[in-house]
């Protein structure tokens, strides 16, 4: 060990003990602020997440006391959305559930994608032997053009490599992990050392079922259902089966949502896409699937909605508007509400919060009243959530706080 590294070891070692004998309500941000300052010295490069193998049987269970922490995509704000290391940082990071999107392949494997085409999110265009493969197809009333995952067999997805959507993101990941299949996304929520639900989406239905035909007759959302019932998920939310292996099932088409609550028990949320997009099967508008008397309806097959977020607080030149009554009136149909997107760059955040994301958690959670929050940035709201969910007490619980957060600090950085 260095001069250096010892240094810091022994003010690591004062600052710890330091906690049980100040006075805790004068001091806990100003040492707080130390703790963060001496843990930075010489940090690593966060590695990657390695492949997690935990007995599947007795595990810390799911926490429900409070909205959940939902990994769109994965970690995707720090690695390539959709891929395995993505949703492994995101358990690591302390997600409640991972989510994903399900498309399929030309011979019917459900994998784990958001876009129908490969486009934007893969080197597919560095393919030469698919060059042959772009078309154009109609999706929820638009041409769009490109290469899409029902034009390409599973073993030809496998050979291309995924890499960041945006540009401002980190890019060192790109061209690294493979797509992987809706089979491989469970079984990396039931390897993990705690329970971690699943999120699946089923993406585009109305495109899938029109170019993927499946034997027997049997529909996408067929295939989906006993994909899940295969990996044992089954039970009605907050149920015992639930709780041992959640999931939530999502999807923008209603009409799914309706055939799957015929195949399965598991809670289903609506997603309700920007006030412009009628729905992609049955073409109703936001405002009708927003109305209380389709409320009324749809609450006997879903448990709750997933709108976008700026259709429940509206935006004008990148400032908030005067929320809308849209969570006040889900929750009097006993419905909970999931909103989408969170996401921690200046480009997403809303001027109010002054760039601040912890000030977005706070609003959404504390003013508005969310259940659940799909984010970019599952680490940035779990640490927001674990310092505000304590409730405070006396100098003894506050010195205790202060030790937990030491050792988080601390583990960053090894002497």
């Amino acid at each position: 060990m260095n001069k250096n590294n010892l240094k810091v070891k022994r003010l690591k070692e004062k600052l710890l003990t330091l906690t049980n004998t100040m006075a805790v309500n004068h001091c806990i941000f100003p040492l707080v602020f130390l703790l963060l300052v001496v843990g930075s010295f010489g940090r690593p490069l966060y590695p990657l997440p390695s492949k997690y193998k935990y007995n599947r049987g007795s595990k810390q269970p799911l926490q429900t006391s409070r909205p959940y922490n939902i990994a769109h995509r994965g970690s995707n704000g720090e690695i390539p959305e959709e891929t395995t290391p993505a949703y492994m940082r995101a358990i690591e990071e302390g997600t409640d559930f991972i989510e994903t999107d399900i498309l399929s392949s030309k011979d019917g494997v459900l994998i784990c994608f958001h876009d129908v085409i490969l486009d934007l999110t893969t080197d597919v265009a560095e393919h030469k032997q698919f060059a042959n493969r772009k078309r154009t197809y109609e999706v929820q009333g638009f041409n769009v053009t490109g290469f899409f995952t029902v034009d390409f067999t599973l073993k030809e997805l496998k050979s291309l490599r995924v890499k960041q959507r945006y540009s401002f993101r980190d890019q060192q990941y790109n061209g690294k992990f493979s797509i992987i299949t809706f089979e491989g996304f469970i079984e990396i929520a039931l390897d993990a050392p705690r329970v971690v639900g699943i999120y699946p989406e089923i993406k585009n239905p109305v495109f899938i079922n029109q170019h993927v035909k499946w034997p027997h007759g049997k529909k996408f959302e067929d295939i989906f259902v006993e994909t899940l019932q295969k990996y044992g998920y089954k039970g009605s939310y907050m149920s015992k089966d639930w709780l041992k292996q959640p999931a939530f099932i999502q999807s923008f088409a209603p009409t799914s949502l309706l055939h799957i609550s015929n195949l399965t028990d598991l809670p289903k949320i609506l997603l309700i896409d920007d006030i412009t997009m009628p729905t992609q099967d049955t073409n109703q508008s936001y405002w009708e699937i927003t109305s209380d008397s389709y409320f009324d309806y749809i609450k006997d097959y879903v448990v709750g909605i997933g709108p976008w977020k700026d259709t429940v607080v509206p935006v004008v030149n990148n400032y908030l508007q005067v929320p809308t009554d849209l969570v006040a009136r889900a929750h009097a149909h006993n419905l909970q509400v999931h909103p989408y997107t969170f996401r921690n760059e200046n480009q997403f955040l809303h001027l109010d919060f002054h760039q601040d994301p912890y000030a977005e958690f706070d609003f959404w959670i504390n003013q508005i009243g969310i259940d659940g929050l799909f984010t970019d940035f599952t680490g940035c709201l779990h640490n927001f959530q674990e310092f505000t969910s304590y409730k405070g007490g006396d100098d003894r619980s506050a010195s205790k706080l202060l030790h937990e957060i030491a050792k988080l600090v601390f583990s960053y950085k090894k002497v």
